[in-house]
């Protein structure tokens, strides 16, 4: 038996037109009547290739769970550092605050300034804060820090050291810690 252009079986002389349907097709049905069937497409695996057709065996059944966690956390913890080109700038708590929501302010607009965000320890040393914002502000306040690029003409750049649901997981760092 050889098949033709268009899946027609050629033999001797005369021609027997072949029904060729692709999965598609078997599943959606005719187009003039509409199928009842469910929803499901059964995945199929290719065995052997041969000229004429394609071998079709089902594929074995594989289930997946899904499991998606949503934190129940009201707030969420950061740990921050403030670094400047130069160096040599010194900033209070609350100029450090100010900075925040300017950034906020400069990237979201008024509305978003306004997020509920306290600074809960500042280090004028090291520039470095533990910053507490509600969970629905966190990546407002994330990306405004990563855009700020200068406080009073001197190029700046906030670093996100940690970020937590817990303040207890910003107390201690492994990659810190100094063993004798």
């Amino acid at each position: 038996m050889r098949l033709g252009s268009g899946g027609s079986e050629i033999s001797g002389g005369s021609q027997k037109k072949l029904k060729t349907t692709s999965p598609a097709q078997q599943f959606l049905g005719n187009n003039r009547t509409r199928q009842k069937t469910p929803f499901l497409l059964k995945p199929f695996v290719t065995q052997g290739r041969c000229d004429q057709h394609w071998k079709k065996m089902p594929a074995p059944a594989t289930t997946y769970e899904r499991i998606v966690y949503k934190n129940p956390s009201e707030y969420h913890y950061m740990k921050v550092r403030l670094e400047f080109q130069d160096g040599g700038v010194g900033l209070n708590a609350a100029q450090f605050k100010q900075l925040l929501i300017s950034a906020l302010k400069e990237l979201f607009g008024e509305v978003d300034a306004a997020l509920p965000l306290d600074v809960l320890t500042y280090e004028e040393k090291t520039l470095s804060a533990i910053l507490r914002i509600c969970s629905s502000g966190l990546v407002k306040l994330w990306s405004s820090l990563t855009l700020l690029g200068s406080y009073k003409g001197k190029n700046c750049a906030f670093r996100v050291i940690q970020v937590s649901p817990f303040l207890l997981a910003l107390s201690g760092n492994s990659r810190e810690l100094v063993l004798n």
